[in-house]
């Protein structure tokens, strides 16, 4: 098992494994999980790391807050729409790469 600091965000985890740590960038509509970090790469994009985690903090994207793919757009499937706690919020697959999560478990799913 990979520590969480030794995770690649652009590598995901096999969807098999229900206790595996993934980025929220790789779910699909119906995606729900639990968040496990934030953590954003150097080369987020425009703006650095640290303000992009903490820009998502702020929004709610914090540890244990559960996490669900509503909505994703037509082309590209990005942005997506992501029920957090109890509010929606739209991110692009980009930012939603900062986001480490754990799947959620379903009830009668075989593990």
């Amino acid at each position: 098992m990979r520590r969480l600091s030794e995770f690649d965000p652009q590598g995901g985890a096999p969807a098999s494994d229900s206790g595996a740590v993934t980025a929220l960038s790789v779910g699909r509509k119906g995606f729900a999980g639990v968040i496990v970090a934030v953590r954003a790469p150097e080369n987020a994009g425009g703006l650095g790391a640290a303000e992009i985690e903490r820009r998502l903090v702020e929004m709610g994207f914090v540890e244990d807050a559960p996490v669900e793919i509503v909505h994703e757009g037509l082309f590209g499937r990005d942005p997506i729409a992501i029920r957090l706690a109890d509010r929606t919020v739209a991110l692009r697959r980009k930012e939603a790469g900062a986001v480490l999560v754990r799947p959620k478990i379903l009830a009668g799913a075989k593990p």
